[in-house]
This record gives structure tokens, sequence and C-alpha cells, in this order.
């Protein structure tokens, strides 16, 4: 089959970053499927992964953390899907990815893709759903059914991926007051266009901004950007014992006691932990995505592609992670078809 995938970790202008290969079609056993990819999104993870280090594998290893696809065999454990079903999911971090023309992924975490969206517009959904589903719903323990309607957060870096559907989600279903961040006018008019009642900018005091539009502190904070630089302005934004969750890991210690006079809490999230360690409640995303497919469906949920780079080869996820890397992309970028 198909693949790109990398043996050394070199920075994306190098065309050995990323390359054009053949690999055997894996064979599904125990509760995994095996999906016929039929595209791919790229996520900020992949570009992480792939980061220049002194590393050699000895066998290339395929990135990747979103598809979109249909079912092509099935392990003799599966229950949930049949041949022939489209599915979208995120995969986990500790197996082979996605950018292969057939991928092996356990059935518990993918979910039957929106009977009203193609491959393409599905693709862009799964990582980044999760991710800002149980940021809001697990970690900062928002109820979805709007019992916290009219309390208010704060989305910094609303206009990239997990931003893009977050801002929906509390929207559309939290029914919170939201304050989206974005530096500038394109992703500020992008974070209005998905429900953002506010959208003041990152680059400048944030707190001041807060002051300025009359909401001083916000229940709720989930940073999508540089947690080191503005840790110090979300521990003053926060409402006493408010919630603030991060999906973007620290380079240096944070100063978490700027919380404790407020009795607040600081709490991670990590789509791939679940799949990561196999949890007892494994399959809570396969029914989360299965419920954000009816959400689509219904129109209460839209899609966060924001534009599609091509077909799947090495030279353009190098062109998708380096436009990643420039730190300057609106929602998701898509790649479609070997």
């Amino acid at each position: 089959m198909k693949a790109v995938g990398l043996t050394r970790y070199l920075p994306i202008d190098d065309p050995r970053s990323l390359e054009d290969i053949e690999l055997p079609t894996p064979t599904p056993a125990g509760h995994d499927l095996l999906v016929k990819v039929e595209a791919i999104s790229v996520n900020p993870v992949d570009t992480k992964v792939r980061a220049p280090k002194d590393k050699v594998e000895d066998t290339p290893r395929v990135l990747g953390w979103d598809a979109a696809g249909t079912v092509a065999a099935v392990g003799p454990d599966v229950k949930l899907f049949q041949v022939g079903d489209p599915v979208y999911y995120a995969g986990s971090i500790t197996r082979p990815g996605t950018n292969s023309e057939f991928h092996l992924v356990d059935e518990r975490i993918v979910g039957h893709m929106p009977t009203s969206l193609d491959f393409v517009n599905a693709a862009a959904l799964p990582l980044t759903t999760i991710t800002a589903w149980e940021a809001l719903f697990d970690r900062l323990g928002i109820a979805p059914d709007g019992a916290d309607q009219g309390k208010s957060i704060l989305i910094i870096g609303g206009a990239g991926g997990v931003g893009s559907i977050a801002i929906q989600l509390a929207r559309r279903l939290a029914q919170l007051t939201i304050v989206a961040t974005a530096s500038r006018p394109e992703s500020s008019d992008w974070c209005r266009q998905l429900g953002a009642q506010h959208v003041v900018d990152h680059t400048q005091d944030i707190p001041a901004q807060l002051l300025a539009l009359g909401l001083p502190q916000v229940d709720y904070v989930l940073c999508l950007n540089d947690t080191d630089s503005h840790f110090p302005a979300m521990a003053q934004a926060v409402a006493p014992q408010g919630k603030i969750c991060s999906i973007v890991e620290n380079a240096g210690p944070l100063e978490v006691g700027l919380l404790k006079s407020k009795s607040a809490t600081f709490v991670w999230e990590f789509m791939f932990t679940r799949a990561m360690y196999e949890t007892p409640d494994m399959i809570a995303q396969h029914k989360l995505l299965t419920e954000v497919a009816r959400l689509i469906d219904a129109g209460t949920l839209r899609t966060t592609l924001g534009e599609v780079i091509g077909p799947i080869n090495a030279v353009n996820l190098r062109r998708a992670h380096a436009q990643l890397e420039g730190g300057r992309t609106i929602g998701k970028l898509v790649l479609a078809g070997f």
C-alpha cells in the first residue's frame, strides 16, 4: 500500500523529512478495523512528533492522527461496525498513523461518519472535536445540556482547529458567553462566524481587554496556544473557584501558586489518553464521535475545514506541515485521495 513516512527527524524543508513509501497492507485482529483511508487532516501533533531530533527509525514511521474512510475488513472481536461503513476517527499516538492507504484502528475510538458530510469535510473533525469535547465537558466539567448557560469562557487561540469546534460546542450546546482570542482580522471574523460573542487579541493584554468588555473575570479558560506565556493572564482572568484547561504542554515550570487564593483548578487535556492507556471508558470516544455526527447532520455543528491541500503524498504533507508550523492557519488542513 502507498504511505508517507519518515526514518529521520528533519526540518520540513528537507525533502527527506517526509517521503513516499510502500508498505504491506496490515491485517485486523481483536477490536481492530482495517480502514481504507479516503481523506486525512494534519494537526500540530504531527509537526511536534516530526520535529528535528537525533533519532533514526529502523523502519519507516507513519504519522497522521485524523482520517475518514471506509471499513475494508474487521477483526474477530468487532461489534460496532461492518465492512463498508463510512467512519471517521483520530487514532492512537502509540500506533502507526493515518498517512497510508489502509490503516488499523480500534473500533472503540471510531465513529460512524456524519451522513451529510463527504470524506474531506469529515476528516477535518475527529482529533480537534474529541479534544474540544473532552476539554469542555470532561476536564472543565461544563454541562453540555445548557445547565451552565450564561457562564463565561475565554478560549485562547479560537481560530485554530480545536478552537473552531470548541467555540461551536461552547455556544450551541453549553450556551456560554464566549470570548475567543485571535490576532488578525480574518481569524477574528472566523471566530465570530462560529459563534464567539467577543474577540480579543492574544498578542495584547488579555485581562485589560476583558475588563474593557465588562468581563473582568471568566468562569472558564481553555488554552490552545502557548501555556507558558499565557499562564499569568489566565490566572488573573479566571474567576474564584473557576477552572483552566490547557492542551499545550509547558516548556518550563508554571506558577500554579497564582491560583491558590482563588481555589482555581488547572487541568490538562490530551485526547490520546484513553487510547494510550486503554482506559475502562475508552469507548467514550466512539460515543462522542457518534453524537457529534448526529449534531452535524442536525445542522447544530458545522465542519471546521479550512483548506484542501490536495492528494495525500509527501510533497503535499510537507506543505501542510510547513503551513502549520507558520502558525497562521485558520480551521483545518485536509488532504484527500492517494
